[in-house]
Order: structure tokens, then C-alpha cells, then sequence
């Protein structure tokens, strides 16, 4: 019962960070970014060979993997000091600064133009921010181009000569494996330059964006990841960014246990062009919260349907509203969560079974906004098949409208 509405967020307690898994509440289907899941390139990746293929005097002759990485891709590394305006506490609720209202996080150069990728939480709100690359002591000021709360990745822009700027190659996330190698290169509680080493632990998991949103598609890594590596890139063995290191999951300390979330560089890539154009992102919204269906509510609620999405509340005037899904309107207590029932049962969407929340949130992630979908939904024993026509998705998940979930 307890895997009732499970969500696919995490409540991020620190940033750089910190990621704690929440209880039954699985908030909103369409709160990832669209196409977050798609191989789309919206930067060219540097021409810079893989390491494996060097040969041309770079290398040492070094058998030692990790230390050609950090050697190549260490110079394009960014650290980063943010100032909190008012001197207050911290930048966000997920990066904690040193003191003095001063954030510190990692980035990476992705051109010789002077673009530098974060994370959103290390410099959203920031009054000043400073930049030092790869082993110089030399800092450059640097602007904010836009920041995307929603998938946390943010893009700032330095001046700084030409022979100071080493963009690092960008890799496909979409080819990530379970078990592949991985490389760490950051900034964390200050120590700049720091490298550290690891595998992909695990794909497809989601956390919490800084906005209440929740990012898809995460990957999930044991190289150790704390509090300043934030913004930092995850690197593959051929030296490029698969990945935007963004939090960790804690037992109650502030530091990593081996359990750490990059950003893949595939939901970076189209994030960044629309910062490049517009300065803002925007994505596909649905308006729903809702949980997956598991065989022991089925059986104790004596549902007529084995799987799908029992829609728990519909915010008012969103796309799921307008098109006519219906939300829960009896209260009711199972093993101590709260619910709401009598909604409609979400079975499929554009054809497909859904078998869990998370499929829900990954058809519109793959949506923009103004896109139709056909969604096919379980009500007083009868099916109905409704258009829902998506929308744009509100700055905060408050802002939607929703009910804070459950932590």
C-alpha cells in the first residue's frame, strides 16, 4: 500500500546537493521539461577528440584513464561564487554557501565564445558571480544568460582570452549504460579541482527540481558528489559530459553515501538553445496529480481496472481541466496516507497502456507546449476517450496551483 502514488520526486534538503525520497504523492504529469528524453543536439559538441583516440602528443603515455580526463577536460571546468543579495542564509533551498552569503558550485565551458553551464540553484538570484577556470587563479565576472528552474541547468557567459576558454566535448546520454565508468570534475565545499571516480549506478530516475517540478530521465551515480559540486560535469571514459551533477541523497548527513544524480546532457542541450534565444525555457504542461495504481490498491479499493493512473485532483482551468479529466472528490486514509477518490483512471495516452505515473510524465515530457493528446480514461464503468491540448507550465509548482506534496 505504502507504494501507492509513489513519487517520482525526491525533496532535495541540499543543494549540490541533497535529494530525500518522499512518500505516495506523485504531482503532475507534465512537470518535466518537453523533449527531455530526445537525442535533439541544441549545441554542437566541441570537435575534441575522445581521449582514447589521442595521440598527437597530448598524452603522457599514461595507462591511468582518470587522470587523462581530469588532464583534458580539467582546464574547461568552471568554479563558481555566486553572491546572495541581503547576504541571506543560502542561494535556494539546495545550495548552502560557506558563509558570508556566498554560494559556491561548479560548471564547464561548452564553447570558446565563453558559455559556461551550471545548475540553476547555484546562481538563480545571484547579485554578482565570479568564475575561475580549470587550475587559474584568474577570475572573470560573468553574467546570467537565463536559468531553468524546471530542469535546474543554467547558462552563464564570461569574457576571457581566447587561450584561456577549453570547451569540453558533449557526450549522448541517451547511450549511457548501467555499470559505464564515470568521471567527477568540481568544486565540492570549495575545494576546487577536485576529481573523483565512479559507475553509473542506475537510469531514468527523477528528482525534484528547484522550482517543485521534477526532473526525468536522471542518472544516478556513486562517484562521490557533495555540497560545491554542483554544476559540475559527469564525464564518460571517451572524456565527454554525459551528465550536470546536481544532488545527492543523504541518511540525515551532509555528506555524499554514494548515491548521486546528474542532469543528463541531452535535457541540457535543448535547454540551453532556448536560453541562447529566448532567455527562458518553456514547458509542456498537463495539470494532475495523480498516483500509479499497484495491485494491493486495486484489490483494496476493488477498482475495475489492474493498471493506470488514478487521478487524485485536477487543477482548475489547466489543460486537463478544460478537457474534461475529472479528479478524486472523496477523502480517504489507507495505512496512514491520505487520498482522494472517485477520480478518473487514466489507462492510456496516445495509444499507449500506462502502467504508472511516471509513463504519464514522460509522454509530455516528449510534448511541447500546444501539443494534443489523446488520453483514454476509466470513469463509472465505462471508458472515455478525451483530447487534452497541453500547456505552458507554471514558474513553481505553488504556482500551479497544486497542493505542497507530501515529505
Amino acid at each position: 500500500m505504502r507504494s501507492f502514488f509513489r513519487t517520482s520526486f525526491g525533496s532535495a534538503l541540499l543543494g549540490g546537493a541533497v535529494v530525500g525520497l518522499f512518500g505516495w504523492v506523485a504531482i503532475a504529469a507534465g512537470w518535466i521539461e518537453a523533449g527531455s528524453g530526445s537525442g535533439s543536439s541544441a549545441i554542437e559538441a566541441p570537435l575534441a577528440a575522445p581521449v582514447a583516440d589521442r595521440g598527437n602528443g597530448e598524452s603522457d603515455g599514461s595507462s591511468n584513464l582518470v587522470n587523462q580526463i581530469y588532464r583534458r577536460d580539467g582546464q574547461g571546468v568552471a568554479f563558481i561564487k555566486a553572491d546572495q543579495p541581503g547576504g541571506e542564509a543560502a542561494l535556494s533551498p539546495f545550495e548552502a554557501p560557506e558563509g558570508g552569503g556566498t554560494a559556491t558550485g561548479s560548471g564547464f565551458l561548452i564553447d570558446t565564445d565563453g558559455y559556461i553551464v551550471t545548475n540553476s540553484h547555484v546562481v538563480e538570484g545571484a547579485e554578482g558571480i565570479e568564475v575561475t577556470l580549470g587550475s587559474s587563479d584568474t577570475g572573470y565576472p560573468a553574467k546570467t544568460v537565463g536559468t531553468d528552474p524546471a530542469t535546474d541547468v543554467a547558462l552563464i557567459k564570461i569574457d576571457a582570452p581566447a587561450d584561456q576558454l577549453h570547451p569540453l566535448a558533449l557526450g549522448d546520454s541517451s547511450k549511457v549504460e548501467v555499470g559505464d565508468q564515470v568521471v567527477a570534475i568540481g568544486n565540492p565545499f570549495g575545494l576546487d579541482r577536485t576529481v573523483t571516480t565512479g559507475i553509473v549506478s542506475a537510469l531514468q530516475r527523477q528528482i525534484q527540481a528547484p522550482n517543485g517540478f521534477s526532473i526525468s530521465h536522471v542518472i544516478q551515480t556513486d562517484a562521490a558528489i557533495n555540497p560545491g559540486n554542483s554544476g559540475g560535469p559527469l564525464i564518460d571514459t571517451s572524456g565527454r559530459v554525459i551528465g550536470i551533477n546536481s544532488q545527492i541523497q543523504t541518511s540525515g548527513s551532509e555528506g555524499n553515501v554514494g548515491i548521486g544524480f546528474a542532469v543528463p546532457i541531452n535535457t541540457a542541450r535543448e535547454v540551453v538553445r532556448q536560453l541562447q534565444d529566448h532567455g527562458e525555457v518553456k514547458h509542456a504542461y498537463l495539470g494532475i496529480e495523480g498516483g500509479s495504481l499497484t495491485p494491493e490498491v486495486v484489490q483494496a479499493l476493488k477498482l475495475p481496472v489492474d493498471e493506470g493512473v488514478l487521478v487524485n485532483d485536477v487543477v482548475g482551468g489547466g489543460p486537463a481541466d478544460e478537457a474534461g479529466i475529472r479528479g478524486g472528490d472523496t477523502s480517504a486514509t489507507i495505512e496512514g496516507a491520505k487520498v482522494r477518490l472517485g477520480g478518473d483512471i487514466i489507462t492510456e495516452v496516445d495509444g499507449k497502456k500506462v502502467t504508472g505515473m511516471e509513463e504519464v510524465i514522460n509522454v509530455v515530457n516528449a510534448a511541447k507546449p500546444g501539443d494534443e493528446l489523446d488520453v483514454k480514461v476509466f470513469r463509472d464503468d465505462e471508458t472515455k476517450q478525451l483530447k487534452v491540448t497541453l500547456g505552458v507550465r507554471p514558474a513553481s509548482v505553488q504556482g500551479a496551483g497544486e497542493e505542497t506534496p507530501s515529505r
